[in-house]
């Protein structure tokens, strides 16, 4: 008796591109986290509020620091999203294997 069976398995690329794209969406959460996780637009300049000593007035001065903002992690998302929509263009390889 013959018994045959269809096992499926990614094809090398569409694994490749699956593992890019989640290798590249943890890589922007995560720098986006660490460097602050600021929802509004990225900034190259960061405002620093700082006390006169003798007389006690604030202002204001601004720190060249980058943080990535939303659009920053929206644009990774989004490349990351577009990797994993092109690997579902590869088919996957089916094997075929008999016993007998």
């Amino acid at each position: 008796m013959s018994h045959s069976t269809n096992a499926s398995k990614p094809a090398p690329m569409r694994l490749g591109l699956r593992v890019a794209a989640t290798v590249l969406l943890l890589g922007v959460v995560g720098f986006w986290a660490a460097k602050g996780a600021h929802t509004g637009w990225s900034m190259n300049q960061v405002p620093v509020k700082q006390t006169d000593e003798i007389t006690g007035i604030e202002f204001v001065t601004y720190e060249k620091r980058f943080v990535p903002g939303i659009e920053f992690l929206g644009s990774g998302s989004g490349l990351a999203a577009g990797l994993f929509v092109v690997s579902l263009l590869f088919k996957r390889k089916s094997t075929q294997t008999t016993s007998s």
